[in-house]
């Protein structure tokens, strides 16, 4: 199995392999000579320089790495070459089998436009928008009236909320058209954008879903992934509290009717929009998701392995009556970022990496103490899971579980997530796509919790000692005098 991918995705991956007794190829760039997946694997193979458009990007030096050791299949994990049709396509003109679904799905469900039409046709709610492309200003502004404003100008292909602009009147309309246009065809090499109702404070809730090549597809049950910066997920959780069971039902059985309408085979996630009892569908990821998982957390399904097993052409190991929801699952994605500067990357060499441990703690990361994060990927560490018997256990160990996180070297968004947690709001379950850019004091009670409460990394090395004793003093009167308060 060449693992067509880097980090935390290409360990997760090899380690499935490495249960089911594969052996792996590590495919990486000149960036990633000492990364942990490089190490992990049983083989590697340098693609080139740092940049993903020399190395993880380039189809043609991939199959290159892949002919060269003899792999049998390509995992592509997330991001990079995952949804790419022609490369699904040229792993199989060349033999080797490519985990996920086929070249045609890929291609239909990565054009949001033809998706869209897809879902409307299988009788899968969407978000009133236009029905193809929009051809110049007056056929958007004609849309624009129809479906009525606010709406958000979105680009057909792509994803990742690049090149979306949301338009609140006509008189910006055209200025969005031309923006949302440059940076699709910059990012994605195709300009093509259309027009969606704009949902103010949505929550952002998507349905994992699995389908083999016998015919059977479940779903897995959803995920909540409202807490978003830039259109990018940071915390995401299995089960939603926005769901009663009745909805979840419901939901479950639209992402498997939208599945099935596309013929989908392997791992799969239907992304929905939720709203005020109502949902719609907004797009399919094909490909296995970074929060994957909180829903392997709670179902006890591996999900990879299924990729695996269906990639071999053999029926999934559970059926829908096997699945059942136990607990609560929470993940915090663990980036190289500073939240107080807008969350902009900040790659550093970590110098100590501590992770937490204990009951109901999973940690996937693909990083050691002395490496050196670089700056040419995404800004993602780590992604810390834990699971608990209810939301409240799970909130609580998620918390302990953050105070134990040592990660040292440069700023991340670990106190962050700790305000989070403790964030009232929050700990209700009121969340949507919008919570961090509303909750303004989040900064705040991210800089408090880290100028009063020592970290775990301080209290191993001994720091701040001073301030250590003054506190447990002050503790002890308080409470020496809850005590004698006579």
């Amino acid at each position: 199995m060449l693992v067509a991918n880097r980090g935390e995705i290409a360990v997760r991956v090899m380690r499935a392999c490495r249960e089911l007794g594969l052996a792996t190829v590590a495919a990486y760039s000149d960036a990633d000579e000492r990364a942990l997946f490089v190490a992990y694997a049983d083989e590697a193979v340098c693609l080139g320089p740092a940049p993903a458009s020399q190395s993880y990007l380039s189809v043609g030096k991939v199959m290159q790495a892949a002919a060269d050791t003899g792999a049998d299949a390509v995992h592509p994990g997330y991001g990079f070459l995952a949804e790419n049709a022609g490369f699904a396509a040229a792993c199989a003109a060349a033999g080797v089998t490519f985990i996920g679904p086929s070249p045609q799905v890929l291609e239909l469900m990565g054009d949001k436009v033809a998706a869209r039409r897809e879902m409307r046709r299988a009788g899968v709610p969407v978000v009133p928008g236009t029905d193809g492309p929009v051809n110049g200003l007056v056929q958007a502004q004609a849309a624009a009236a129809a479906i009525g404003y606010p709406v958000i100008v979105k680009p057909s292909a792509g994803g990742g909320g690049i090149g979306m602009s949301i338009v609140e009147c006509e008189a910006d309309l055209e200025r969005a058209l031309e923006a949302s246009a440059t940076i699709a065809s910059q990012a994605f090499g195709v300009a093509e954008v259309y027009l969606e109702r704009y949902i103010a404070r949505p929550r952002h809730i998507e349905v994992q879903v699995l389908g083999d090549s016998h015919g059977t597809v479940v779903h897995l049950g959803e995920r909540e992934c409202s807490i978003q910066r830039r259109y990018q997920k940071l915390i995401e959780e299995a089960p939603s509290t926005a769901l009663t069971g009745e909805l979840r039902e419901r939901m479950g059985a639209v992402a498997v009717r939208a599945a099935r309408a596309v013929g989908y085979q392997g791992a799969g996630t239907i992304e929905f929009l939720f709203h005020e009892g109502e949902f719609y569908f907004m797009e399919m990821n094909t490909r296995v998701q970074v929060e994957h998982p909180v829903t392997e957390m709670v179902t006890g399904v591996d999900i990879v392995k299924e990729q695996l097993r269906v990639a071999a052409g053999r029926p999934l190991s559970v059926s829908q009556v096997d699945i059942e929801l136990r607990g609560w699952a929470i993940e915090c994605r663990i980036n190289a970022e500073d939240p107080a500067r807008g969350f902009a990357p900040a790659p550093a060499k970590l110098t100590r990496c501590n992770p937490p441990g204990g009951p109901g703690v999973r940690v996937d990361w693909g990083v050691y103490e002395g490496y050196t994060i670089p700056p040419f990927y995404d800004s993602l560490v780590a992604k810390l899971v834990v699971w608990g018997r209810d939301r409240a256990e799970a909130l609580a160990r998620m918390e302990r579980a953050l105070f134990e996180f040592v990660l040292e070297g440069g700023a991340n968004n670990i106190a962050f997530h700790r305000a989070v947690m403790r964030n009232p709001r929050f700990v209700r379950g009121d969340l949507d796509t919008h919570f961090i850019e509303h909750e303004t004091g989040l900064l705040d009670d991210m800089r408090t919790l880290v100028a009063w409460e020592r970290p775990l990394s301080e209290r191993m090395t001994g720091r701040d000692h001073e301030r250590v004793k003054k506190a447990a003093a002050a503790a002890a009167v308080a409470a020496a005098r809850m005590l004698y308060s006579d």
